[in-house]
């Protein structure tokens, strides 16, 4: 790992931020293995950071959507990071003791082992959908491996930015976390550091920009990237309560959540039931207007909103139906927008092409469950996939049959937050994951080690050769060719 030259960094963010790099290679070098106790208390002091901060983070967050709920943003954003890092402190002893292996029978009475070294200086980037769990999620598991970190957060968050970056700073010296924001207008800048490992968490797209970068320094990367989640529905689960689940994924921060279902395949003749209990479980959760209802999350900023009305101007133009779940003021408060269920919709459509990211949920009908697996395995491979079925069988089938990154069965995202399995994509939907021990290992380089008794004969394995001991060890491991290949 090589740093950037010294003594040469301006007074910009970038020349700020490259300085900060070099300071914490340098720091890596000077102590490349924390111990226990010193990961432990960094954790420690990070949970009561957390804890003291909840609620100016939660007023952060709804400042930076125009309006986001408190309660919604300390269950979804500050209540995950603590269950993390209360694992991460349960578990870091066990993670960090070095495994011991079997070695192969020509070895016995050898010793082999793996352990786990820090990988140096981990890059985290972070989305704006949930800017405090995507950045102190990757943080804890990137301390727990006994990493530095440098984390970039989304320009379109800065008032979270402030929030976390002081956070940080009242605990942490910058040579081990350092906080960049809406400051660095360049992103490629911060990708293209000689990392020792990136986490990026966005979309398929510009996550092949930072796997290219990261190609250039032989970065290894975790990419978490989204995609068309599917919520499949067989026709033996009551339709009542899979459209309570479906429309809380859908409706949770505005749909702005990379495990929301995107869309739902529904049995052809229960599509009309369907859509009558999404629209009353929505207005039984969010009332029949949501104009000003503060529970509800606006869609984070304008342009994000402009792309989700020309999903949906497309979806229509094309033959689509769309049914709004509740009303809403779209002059006075257009960001605070309800669910919209999309019908008929067509593979030309813009809305069954990319990863909506929004209030918008397709529902498209099937004639048997095999149908339906057939059109999710026809599409990309999805970050989550959710299941509502009571039948062991069907849920066999439909597990054996799709890949996605995670399932939950007859709900929606649970496993997401259950820290003590990993989370992450497949395919299009990213690669890597992070979460519990997953993350630990991702972050960390298993090292195996071999250490020969100091009286086992291995130069008996060299040359010359054709002596009778080695003739006897490939006559027992090889046994007899075939005389007949030619």
């Amino acid at each position: 790992m090589n740093s950037t030259k010294p003594n040469t960094y301006d007074d910009s963010p970038i020349g700020c931020m490259e300085r900060i790099f070099a300071q914490q290679v340098d720091a890596f070098r000077a102590n490349p293995y924390p111990s226990l106790i010193i990961r432990r208390k960094k954790l420690i002091q990070l949970k009561a950071q957390i804890i003291r901060y909840q609620d100016i983070l939660a007023k952060a967050i709804s400042n930076d959507f125009s309006s986001r709920s408190f309660d919604e943003s300390k269950l979804m954003d500050v209540l995950s990071s603590i269950l993390e890092v209360e694992h991460a402190i349960k578990h870091i002893h066990k993670w960090m003791r070095p495994s011991n292996r079997s070695t192969e029978l020509l070895f016995k009475f050898n010793h082999l082992q793996v352990q786990y070294q820090p990988k140096g200086v981990i890059g985290v980037i972070v989305p704006w959908n949930f800017p405090v769990y995507l950045a102190l999620g990757p943080l804890i598991a990137s301390i727990t491996a006994g990493n530095r970190v440098m984390i970039k957060l989304s320009e379109f968050t800065p008032s979270t930015n402030n929030v976390i970056r002081k956070l940080i700073n009242e605990v942490f010296n910058e040579d081990e976390v350092a906080v960049f924001g809406e400051e660095i207008t360049e992103p490629a800048k911060f990708t293209n550091l000689p990392f020792n490992h990136i986490i990026f968490t966005g979309s398929p797209a510009v996550g092949k920009i930072v796997m290219r970068s990261a190609a250039e320094n032989l970065t290894s990367v975790t990419l978490e990237l989204g995609g068309k989640s599917p919520a499949l529905v067989t026709n033996n689960y009551p339709i009542d309560d899979a459209a309570k689940r479906i429309i809380h994924g859908k409706a949770a921060n505005g749909g702005q959540i990379c495990v929301a279902p995107d869309y739902a395949l529904i049995p052809e003749c229960k599509i009309e039931k369907f859509v009558f209990e999404c629209k009353s479980h929505f207005k039984l959760m969010y009332g029949q207007d949501i104009s000003s209802n503060l529970d509800y999350t606006s869609i984070v900023n304008e342009r994000h909103l402009k792309r989700i009305q020309e999903i949906l101007s497309d979806a229509k133009e094309k033959g689509a139906e769309i049914i709004t779940c509740a009303e809403y003021n779209s002059l006075e408060s257009p960001r605070r927008m309800p669910t919209h269920i999309v019908l008929n919709c067509t593979q030309e459509m813009l809305i069954m092409k990319e990863e909506l990211f929004g209030p918008i949920l397709p529902v498209v009908g099937y004639k048997n469950l095999q149908e339906a697996i057939d059109f999710i395995k026809d599409n990309e491979r999805p970050l989550a996939l959710y299941c509502f079925t009571h039948s062991s069988k069907e849920q066999e089938q439909i597990l054996k049959q799709t890949h996605s990154g995670g399932v939950t069965i007859n709900d929606w995202g649970w496993h997401a937050v259950n820290h003590d399995a990993p989370f992450g994509g497949t395919g299009n939907s990213g690669m890597g994951s992070y979460h519990g021990e997953e993350g630990f290992r991702e972050l960390s380089h298993a090292k195996t080690i071999f250490k020969r008794h100091r009286l086992f004969p291995t130069q008996l394995f060299y040359p010359p050769y054709g002596r009778w001991l080695q003739k006897l060890i490939l006559s027992f491991f090889l046994k007899k060719s075939d005389p007949n290949l030619k």
